[in-house]
């Protein structure tokens, strides 16, 4: 069983460097690099895909439920960090590191609370994908996938979030082994690293 750990495609915000909305659909840019991430993994062997409920992610996930035929399902707790009233704000008019460990974004989730969601629906990713009949795909956030690598599969936290690129693919054998890191290859047409998918 493997997991297929993937960021969704780009949005005008992440494009424009705006803290995301809920309901960002994805550019232009982005619907040509979901589509170039099903290519991808048509070959896989993906049998399900679990997505964040948030529009850029479900968007991404819908792309690779068209190109290879298998169930998705939605769990809202796959969602990006909520930065709650910061949302919609240019990164160039914070006043604030909104990534620091201390920072608490008025009317959204602190650290803490973050953490405990990515924590419990993390084990729900790894029920479901034991119980797959082929390996799972998770269309989810940039920082919740460094939630997943720093907390449950062995990896040191990295203060530079922008390592998770738009459809970035980590793929992980259950428990802890990381076979590939947040690899973009198949946005530059150039091969996966390490031979892998």
């Amino acid at each position: 069983m493997t997991i297929y750990l993937l960021r969704h495609a780009e949005t005008d915000g992440n494009a424009t460097r705006v803290v995301q909305l809920p309901g960002a659909p994805l550019s232009a840019r982005g619907r040509d690099q979901a589509a170039r991430l099903a290519r991808r993994l048509a070959g896989a062997g993906i049998a399900r895909i679990v997505s964040s409920d948030l529009a850029r992610a479900l968007e991404t996930a819908e792309v690779l439920r068209a190109a290879i035929g298998v169930p998705l399902d939605v769990d809202p707790a796959l969602a990006e960090r909520n930065y709650g009233d910061v949302r919609g704000t240019p990164y160039s008019e914070l006043r604030e590191d909104i990534f620091a460990a201390d920072y608490e974004p008025p009317g959204g989730e602190t650290w803490a609370v973050f953490h405990a969601r990515v924590d419990d629906v993390w084990g729900r990713v790894l029920r479901v994908a034991a119980d797959a009949d082929g390996h799972l795909a998770v269309v989810t956030h940039g920082l919740v996938c460094e939630a997943i690598l720093a907390r449950h599969l062995g990896g040191a936290p990295d203060d530079d979030v922008r390592r998770w690129g738009n459809t970035a693919v980590t793929i992980v054998e259950p428990p802890r082994t990381v076979r590939l890191l947040a690899c973009t290859a198949h946005l530059d047409g150039g091969a996966p690293r390490g031979g892998a998918v």
